[in-house]
């Protein structure tokens, strides 16, 4: 359907304005995704492939399943454009109690995770710049997260503008890594065929299956592209081509940076390698020069941990206005710059825990199983809404329905079972976790029916 820039989403005055064209788009997509994943999660997917073909292999299947996914959520983004998004899409298709518990995951499990995993690998790359001891790690990522709390305190024009001076951060060193490591001579030969999983790791579904659990905390990002359909002149025409060409975008950066890292460092070089980003940049341009880019992948990564805690920090606030959560009147105060200070001292408190107990990979891959849950519910509630709302009005529609959007359940499924199959305990803690919000939703729906 298409919709001309006069169009408004909504009929009420101060709403969206169909303003934005496909590049703006395009560069949105591509800015939400990228993060610090594509630098430090090399070293785990080398280790859990243990050649270079698989490992490949693995980030160009993460980006496939992310355009799949990022077209088929998209759609309901499209057609349900409320604050909250995934908990709306969740809540329309399979009621209050999963909307619940998704929100209680992302609270409990979703953010810390990714602001504690980031603030440790930031602090172990602070750590190994200047020389400093493995018990400088914790306090450095605790030091890194509540600064930059700390900062959001000061209101969210002054998160903002954090995050888009860290955006430009983000982007050069993976310029320069892409440009230079490829047109200089590469020290190691890098076979792409045939594909097959290294001698020293399992089968090779197992090990293809722990590649991509790896890669997906790289591309994870992508459900919250669909919020730009109300913001889109013609979303029908642009939306999926800003979904699939930012995602191909970022999976071609992606492969170009992975491709210049094996370049540099033979695969048991770079497998669970910490300092593999480290390690590259300083091969590729010296000393000096490595230094300069690695602290420009450091500023990227606390740019990244500044986009998780801005939007974190908002979630138990919002539960805590429709009392979702034990303590909702404490979680909805606000401090004199309008910021919900409780709610964010919450995740920060969840967050130092969990950098006491888990290491970056261990939190990453937990997060990521735990999320997966949820977004291949949204795939499902996509095919789901198709029969019992077919009224619903959709902005745009996943193109090639249903094919995409099996694509993105199979990819889905096979994350999920992979995990069970190769981090049993890992992924029986995420859930064991999740599960422990159903005994707070039954008490706090009778407390507030």
């Amino acid at each position: 359907m298409a919709v001309n820039e006069h169009d408004v989403v909504g009929s009420n005055e101060g709403e969206l304005k169909r303003t934005m064209t496909f590049f703006p788009a395009l560069s949105t997509v591509m800015g939400t995704v990228i993060g610090a994943g594509v630098f430090f999660k090399a070293a785990s997917v080398a280790a859990v492939t243990g050649s270079t073909s698989l490992h490949m292999l693995s980030w160009f299947l993460g980006g496939l399943i992310s355009v799949c996914a990022g077209l088929t959520g998209a759609e309901l983004a499209a057609a349900i454009p409320e604050t909250g998004g995934m908990l709306r899409y969740i809540e329309r298709a399979y009621g209050e109690f999963w909307s619940f518990l998704l929100g209680w995951a992302q609270v409990v499990i979703y953010f810390p995770a990714n602001v504690a995993a980031l603030a440790i690998i930031f602090a172990t790359q602070f750590k190994n710049l200047f020389g400093m001891s493995d018990a400088a790690i914790i306090p450095i990522a605790i030091v890194a997260a509540a600064s930059i709390m700390l900062i959001n305190f000061l209101g969210s024009k002054a998160g903002g503008m954090f995050q888009s001076i860290t955006l430009v951060c983000k982007l050069v060193p993976l310029a320069l890594i892409v440009i230079f490591g490829l047109i200089r001579q590469g020290d190691v030969s890098v076979s792409l065929f045939p594909v097959q999983a290294g001698t020293q790791v399992g089968g090779f579904a197992s090990a293809l299956g722990a590649g991509l659990l790896a890669t997906m905390f790289a591309y994870d990002g992508w459900i919250h592209v669909g919020n730009i359909a109300g913001e889109l002149k013609n979303p029908a025409r642009d939306l999926p081509r800003a979904i699939a060409g930012g995602i191909l975008g970022i999976m071609a950066v992606y492969l170009l940076v992975q491709f210049a890292f094996l370049r540099t460092l033979d695969i048991s070089a770079l497998a669970g390698n910490e300092n593999a980003a480290m390690d590259v940049a300083g091969k590729i341009f010296g000393g000096m020069g490595g230094k300069l880019v690695t602290i420009g992948i450091l500023i990227s990564v606390y740019g990244t941990i500044n986009g998780y805690t801005m939007t974190g920090m908002r979630l138990p606030y919002t539960m805590g206005l429709e009392k979702q959560l034990p303590f909702s009147d404490k979680l909805v105060k606000l401090n004199k710059n309008q910021i919900p200070y409780i709610a964010g001292i919450l995740e920060l408190v969840i967050a130092i825990g969990m950098m006491m107990v888990g290491g970056f990979d261990m939190l990453t891959d937990m997060l990521v199983f735990v999320i997966w849950i949820f977004y291949t519910l949204v795939f499902i509630a996509v095919i789901k809404l198709r029969k019992t709302e077919p009224d619903l009005v959709r902005p745009y529609k996943v193109p090639l329905y249903p094919i995409i959007p099996i694509i993105a359940i199979i990819g889905g499924v096979f994350i999920l079972v992979m995990t069970l199959i190769n981090q049993f305990q890992l992924a029986m803690v995420g859930i064991v976790i999740t599960a422990l919000g159903i005994p707070f939703y039954l008490y706090l729906k009778k407390k507030y029916k």
